[in-house]
């Protein structure tokens, strides 16, 4: 009898066939792979004991001039906060309810005849209500997509008030390291809305937005067609994306040009308003043509090599690309897309991610309901929003929110032996470490690839247990292993079998 060593690297091989993808992990869900092996990602407790009104489609955390830590939420409904415990309700006076779903794609052909500039898209909202959110000190700014710029000054009493003088209609906004609120795709100094206008406040000055000599407030028109879509501040500069192109802004200061903004990219635009994030002087996004890409200041956009993108597109509920979340996850240097899947409905159901540390190993996915997501900032914990608008800090404790934690993982399938001989497999040896909760293991095998597969198990293999014996033959074989435990975690070693030649060929 040999014990064999089953080499399976980190990642999973989606876009092969079941054994083209030998020697790489198949499928998955709620499993990262970190320094090189697979182990369950962490769990979820809720923050917020009421649920908000809408669907969440915005997020940001701060601290205030108390430290005292604030979270900011936007819906399509409603804006709130989460401070000092509490939830409250600060959204504007008057504002309507925006739309939940999209109705039509982006780009070119979006909305009605004639309702915007050729190819540009439109300022009404045919898409799902995002909000752009971040803070002016401890002033939080809040955009909700094609409408004004509202302000709140950390009054749990009083509603978001309209910022003064800003421009009536923003597809998106941001503050700049020079103090500046930012609104990108806009109406103008004379109130017609440009879906490629730039307009900026004074520094240190949020209701001050007319350009004059001795103010950095200013407005510039980027050049090309479409509609911007979404800005992200980058170190000292500001990256913008159109759904065509990327721009850099740089700040130049001068009484004749305050920022500059080049075209750094073409036919590379971003598909939503929330689907890309910045790590370090990086960003990382969704493309319009559903491909994922990375711009690091200095050099040239680029397609990433991903392992799962073909299932992403093919999945990718129709006409909601505006959904779709990504976050950097920093405790493990993580990058994470959530979107809605079409065989789970029209809300974000499932993710696909990477290591940013070690952009070679193959990409994850997995099923996790998160309609907003965002990294730690200054809170501790990653904090994310499921679809019946309850909170939660991530990366905490060992189960979903004190439930059952559903991982699985599933190898592609394995030659055992020579695979010229049928080998008979008369056990497993776990090799797994911190082990919490009982594995299930399922074995499966085939005589030849195209054979019909067979089934042996499900087997629980506890903490405890040194060795599971079984009986199983063939020349290939997979693994599925999962766990439903609350708690739940496990990260794995080797897979190591017995096994021993049958003498069939």
């Amino acid at each position: 009898m040999t014990r064999t060593a089953l080499e399976i690297q980190s990642g999973f091989a989606l876009d092969d066939t079941v054994y083209a993808g030998e020697g790489y992990w198949r499928d998955g869900s709620l499993i990262r792979f970190w320094r090189g092996k697979p182990q369950t990602v962490g769990g979820w407790q809720k923050f917020t004991d009421s649920a908000m009104t809408g669907i969440c489609r915005g997020l940001l955390s701060w601290t205030d001039n108390s430290a005292v830590l604030n979270i900011g939420m936007g819906t399509h409904t409603n804006l709130y906060v989460y401070t000092g415990g509490g939830l409250y309700d600060i959204t504007p006076a008057g504002l309507a309810a925006g739309s939940i779903d999209g109705s039509v794609g982006s780009g070119f052909g979006s909305g009605t005849f004639g309702s915007s500039t050729w190819g540009g898209g439109t300022a009404s909202e045919y898409w799902p209500r995002t909000w752009a959110l971040d803070n002016f000190g401890q002033t939080l700014m809040a955009n909700p997509r094609n409408g004004t710029i509202y302000q709140w000054s950390n009054a749990v009493g009083s509603p978001a008030v309209a910022l003064t003088n800003a421009p009536t209609n923003c597809t998106t906004m941001l503050v700049s390291n020079t103090r500046q609120v930012m609104a990108f795709g806009c109406t103008n100094v004379s109130s017609v809305y440009n879906p490629m206008a730039i307009r900026g406040s004074d520094a240190n000055a949020p209701t001050s937005w007319t350009p004059a000599v001795g103010s950095l407030a200013f407005e510039v028109t980027l050049s090309g067609g479409g509609r911007i879509v979404a800005a992200r501040r980058v170190g000292n500069y500001i990256v913008v994306w159109t759904d065509n192109s990327v721009y850099l802004g740089t700040y130049v200061g001068s009484a004749t040009q305050i920022w500059r903004f080049d075209k750094v990219g073409e036919h590379c635009g971003l598909v939503g308003a929330q689907a890309v994030c910045v790590r370090n002087q990086t960003c990382f996004w969704v493309g319009t043509d559903l491909q994922f890409r990375s711009y690091t200041i200095g050099g040239a956009v680029q397609i990433m090599v991903s392992t799962v993108q073909a299932q992403f597109a093919s999945n990718l509920a129709a006409n909601q690309q505006d959904k779709i979340v990504a976050s950097t996850l920093t405790a493990f240097d993580e990058v994470w897309f959530f979107y809605p899947d079409s065989r789970d409905g029209t809300e974000n159901s499932r993710y696909v991610a990477f290591s940013a540390a070690d952009p070679s190993i193959p990409w994850f996915k997995g099923q996790l309901v998160r309609t907003s997501f965002a990294d730690q900032g200054p809170a501790q914990y990653p904090i994310g929003v499921d679809a019946g608008g309850l909170g939660y800090y991530h990366e905490l404790g060992q189960s979903a929110d004190g439930g059952r934690l559903p991982w699985y993982i599933e190898s592609a399938g394995q030659y055992i032996g020579d695979g010229d001989q049928r080998m008979l497999v008369k056990g497993i040896w776990p090799d797994f470490q911190n082990q919490v909760g009982n594995v299930s293991l399922t074995v499966y095998t085939r005589g030849y690839p195209q054979d019909t597969e067979r089934t042996k198990g499900p087997f629980t293999l506890t903490a405890s247990l040194s060795k599971k014996d079984f009986m199983a033959d063939g020349r290939v074989i997979r693994f599925r292993m999962e766990g439903n435990s609350a708690p739940s975690f496990v990260r794995f070693g080797k897979i190591a079998v017995d096994a021993v030649p049958t003498g069939m060929q």
